[in-house]
Formats: structure tokens, C-alpha cells, sequence
């Protein structure tokens, strides 16, 4: 799908850090927590709440009330005039969000619209569905979480069993799996550097943990969960699976956080930017879906797929971030496409940082975009790959004057 009235104003996008699960922000309700810190990014950037009039609100693990959705959220942070739709396609969320504002915004049904994507993954909820007509009357018990990292209703095994089914038929081996995720936590390596310059052009740090408005309960300064990862370390661990390949080390970890963005038309986008030199136009969407149990080959077409809308090719690409649960899905995207490794995932990835589902795409949009400011312009693609064999990728295109 093309977009052709869709811009982000730049400086009007942010992410808290990603928080490993059972962590910072465990106890955090995702949604209550996520209008609070739009609220702050929105101040930080100089935009009136009240002057947004439409919201997408992105998020996969359902939280109390959640019910409700974007109208909910929208009052939280203090637009309470506003509504909008509440997407969920596991970890493509992100990418459904930004997508769904832009049509919006093509569409010319608004002028200002949120994309808020949240997520916690910690204390996932335990649900009861009662069944009167079951022996006795009882129900199914569900833990949304974990049951559904365990077991995909359609391809019939776990999360992990689809990068294992690539790795087997693509013959992706033990050793290319680590020399990936070595590349990848140096290149995230490189986002530290100076006291985490390239992070803080976009994350909210340092971040308080302050859910009442009086007592700050932990301040978060960073991605929280990233390891040192070494090749011998990475040598010794076992892999998850028996007989498999995929290790601890080479899978990503689920996390908690939030990311957002404005999406306007170029006038609004000038207006409101922070920088009147950047301009960012979002110019297409990709979908596709493989066949069951081989998810992380589903980038490869949704990426071709948003390319063909934006009428490029790969190679005119100045930069690419992936969403990448498992090192197999970068070993096999650069193998198919002819993109060197190198060039994808400059300054990390959520194989590294972590995976809250809902927001981790709208980072690295964010990150898609820093980047190319940092270039000095250029064109960008952004794919990761999502629960059910999918995959969603979005194109965007950075212009410095």
C-alpha cells in the first residue's frame, strides 16, 4: 500500500527504554503508564494534547480495562475529545499502528493522529473462559503469555519450532546463528557510545517510575536486560530446543515499555517539528505470510512487498532495521535479499534490547528514522517478522534540507 499524505514530524517520537520482564516496570499498568509518558514526550516536544484528533493505540497483552482502548488512553493523557481504533497483530503491531495512521491521514479524516504502542509482558494475565455445558462446568484456564509463546493454534509448536523449521530447510547452522547475535549486540554497542547518544535522541531518559505523581519508585536509565555477550559465552550455552540450534543467546527476551509517534500531514509536520530541516514522509506498507511454522521467512515478502509500493528496491535502501526474535531471521533475510548484515541494524535491534510485542516496531521506526537524520536524509525499511507466519514492513523517507 502507498501513502501519499502521511508525514511524522520530527522530534515527535519517542520510546521509554525496554525493560526486561519481572523488572522495572512489572507492576506498571501498560496503558495508564503509557498515557503518562506520552504526556511527557508531548510536552518535551511542544504539542498541545488537545490539539491532536485521532489516536491508533497499539498493544497485544491484554491489562484491566484495557476494554476501552484508545478513548480510554486518550483522556489519560489528556485529550479527552478524541477516539480511535485499538490494533493488535502481535509483534507487527507497530508497524499496523503507523500504517493505519497513515491511511487515516490519506484518507483526510484527520490532521493530527497518536500512534501509542504498549505493551507489559511481565504478569501477562491468567484467563478463565467459563463453559456451563463442560463436565462438572468448567472451563479453560489461559495464561496469555506464556501459553501463547508455547503454542501457535494453527502451526501447531512454539515460537522457537519456526526459526528452528528455517534453520533446518535454509541450513542456517550453530555458528552463523552467533556470529549474527555478536554483530548485533556490537552494533547496539554502538548506541552506548557517549553516554548513549544515538538512544537519547529519541528515549525518554532518564526515565522515573512515579505511577502515583508523588513517589518516584525507580528511575530506569537505560535498556534493562541486555547482556555481555561474547563468542565463548555464547559457545557454551546449550540450545533451548533438543537437537536444535537456537539458544538463549541467539533468541531475543521478552520485555516491558512504551513508543509513540505523531502522524500529520506536511503542513502540520513542518509546524510541528523540532527541527525544521528534517522532513519524513511515510510512504508505503508491505504484508505477507508464509507457510505455517516458518515465520521468520515472512520478512523477505513483506519487505518486497512495501518496496514495490515505494517502487524501490532494496538497494536503494540507505538504511534498514528488522525486528529480529531469533538471529535465524537476520542470517536469512541477508541471504535472500543479497543485503550484507552489516548494513542492517546499524545501531541494534530487538535481538539485543528486547520485545515487548506492541511497541518494539515503533522503535525502530524511530530508529529507522534517526539514523537517516544522521546520514543527512535518505530512504529507509523497516520489517519484522509476527506471530501466525507473518510479517509487516513499512517504508519511510528522510529528506535534511
Amino acid at each position: 500500500m502507498s501513502f501519499h499524505r502521511a508525514y511524522i514530524p520530527y522530534g515527535c517520537g519517542w520510546s521509554t527504554p525496554f525493560v526486561k520482564w519481572q523488572g522495572s516496570m512489572a507492576n506498571l499498568h501498560p496503558l495508564k503508564f503509557a498515557a503518562q509518558c506520552a504526556m511527557s514526550a508531548l510536552r518535551r516536544a511542544k504539542v498541545d494534547a488537545g490539539s491532536l484528533d485521532g489516536m491508533v493505540l497499539g498493544w497485544t497483552v491484554p491489562s484491566t480495562q484495557s476494554f476501552y482502548g484508545a478513548p480510554w488512553v486518550a483522556a489519560l493523557l489528556g485529550a479527552p475529545g478524541i477516539g480511535g481504533p485499538t490494533v493488535m497483530q502481535a509483534c507487527a503491531t507497530g508497524a499496523r499502528a503507523i500504517a493505519t495512521a497513515a491511511s487515516m491521514l490519506d484518507a483526510g479524516s484527520n490532521a493530527r493522529v497518536l500512534v501509542l504502542t504498549a505493551d507489559r509482558c511481565s504478569n501477562g494475565p491468567h484467563l478463565y473462559y467459563p463453559d456451563s455445558a463442560a463436565p462438572g462446568g468448567t472451563g479453560q484456564a489461559e495464561n496469555w503469555v506464556m501459553d501463547n509463546f508455547g503454542k501457535d493454534p494453527w502451526a501447531g509448536g512454539a515460537m522457537i519450532a519456526t526459526a528452528e523449521n528455517v534453520a533446518k530447510e535454509a541450513g542456517i547452522d550453530r555458528a552463523a546463528q552467533d556470529a549474527m547475535t555478536l554483530l548485533r549486540y556490537a552494533q547496539y554497542e554502538e548506541a552506548l557510545k557517549d553516554d548513549a547518544a544515538f538512544l537519547r535522541r529519541f528515549m525518554l531518559l532518564p526515565l522515573e517510575i512515579n505511577p502515583s505523581g508523588k513517589k518516584v519508585l525507580a528511575t530506569v536509565r537505560g535498556d534493562e536486560g541486555v547482556f555481555a555477550t561474547t563468542a565463548e559465552g555464547l559457545a557454551g550455552l546449550r540450545p533451548v530446543l533438543p537437537e536444535g540450534t537456537v539458544t538463549f543467546g541467539s533468541q531475543t527476551h521478552p520485555a516491558d515499555g512504551n513508543a509513540g509517534l505523531l502522524v500529520t500531514g506536511v503542513d502540520e509536520a513542518r509546524e510541528l517539528a523540532t527541527d525544521k530541516a528534517v522532513t519524513i514522509r511515510i510512504v508505503s506498507s508491505g504484508e505477507a505470510r508464509v507457510k505455517k511454522g516458518f515465520m521468520a521467512m515472512a520478512t523477505v515478502p513483506a519487505a518486497g512487498k512495501a518496496l514495490a509500493a515505494a517502487g524501490w528496491s532494496f538497494a536503494d535502501c540507505n538504511a534498514i532495521k528488522t525486528h529480529n526474535p531469533f538471529a535465524v531471521n537476520d542470517v536469512y533475510f541477508s541471504r535472500e535479499t543479497g543485503v550484507p548484515a552489516e548494513q542492517v541494524n546499524r545501531f541494534g535491534s530487538s535481538l539485543i534490547f528486547g520485545h515487548p510485542q506492541g511497541p518494539t516496531g515503533t522503535r525502530l521506526v524511530l530508529e529507522l528514522i534517526e539514523e537517516l537524520v544522521l546520514r543527512g536524509g535518505g530512504r529507509g525499511l523497516f520489517v519484522g517478522c509476527a506471530a501466525g507466519d507473518c510479517a509487516m514492513a513499512l517504508c519511510v523517507e528522510v529528506r535534511v534540507a
